[in-house]
């Protein structure tokens, strides 16, 4: 049964999308600036099946950019993430993680995903998600160069393969000269967050028109 949430959102994608994306499972790889603002921005899409996995504690650090709240501080963040969401949509099927991803669980952890959202800072971590995630057809969404501020225009979304979307700006890496800031990772993260809905929305509207061709 619908909630007030999901009947609000209904009459802007209808039902049938909506009931399609709530079928799709969507993994995110990491609850930082990417993973909490994208896995938000998945949640008002209307995805409701969501695998969060990250082994960090929110730090008073993290506040400028992740979708946490002071009184979180201390919390796991996939624990305080899904509380988050929760608020949002009551009825998200969410399933929580708090470890850290390498190429001995990541395919344990995403291979059940139709769609895994990148979210890392840690190199190790990027390439065990993008080994276990690729060879299959899930959709792999992933980031590289957010740092920083004044540049949201370049970051981009390209294409790299069928199931491979990379955003960023791809050269601008988050240091003490670019430092981790709001609107370079609300922004990349939002852009993550689009290329999961549009692939889905794309494959249920295929979907829609080879049904009704057979008709």
């Amino acid at each position: 049964m619908s909630n007030r949430f999901e009947e609000g959102l209904a009459t802007y994608l209808g039902q049938e999308a909506l009931d399609f994306l709530r079928s799709v499972t969507v993994g995110v790889a990491g609850a930082g600036g990417l993973g909490s603002n994208c896995a938000m921005h998945l949640v008002r899409s209307g995805f409701s099946r969501l695998i969060l996995v990250d082994f960090d504690v929110v730090e008073p650090s993290n506040l400028n950019r992740q979708y946490f709240f002071e009184h979180q501080v201390g919390q796991h963040k996939v624990q305080a993430l899904a509380d988050n969401l929760l608020a949002v949509n009551p009825a998200l099927e969410l399933t929580t993680h708090a470890a850290r991803v390498d190429r001995d669980n990541a395919l344990a952890l995403f291979g059940g995903c139709h769609a895994v959202v990148e979210a890392f800072d840690d190199p190790a971590s990027k390439k065990a998600i993008a080994e276990a995630v690729l060879p299959g057809e899930a959709l792999l969404v992933a980031a590289s160069g957010i740092g920083g501020f004044g540049r949201a225009g370049e970051i981009r979304t390209r294409l790299l393969r069928h199931n491979f979307v990379l955003v960023g700006d791809g050269h601008t890496a988050c240091d003490d000269t670019n430092p981790p800031l709001s609107p370079m990772v609300g922004v990349a993260a939002a852009m993550q967050a689009d290329a999961v809905l549009a692939h889905f929305l794309e494959l249920f509207l295929n979907g829609s028109e080879e049904e009704q061709g057979d008709e």
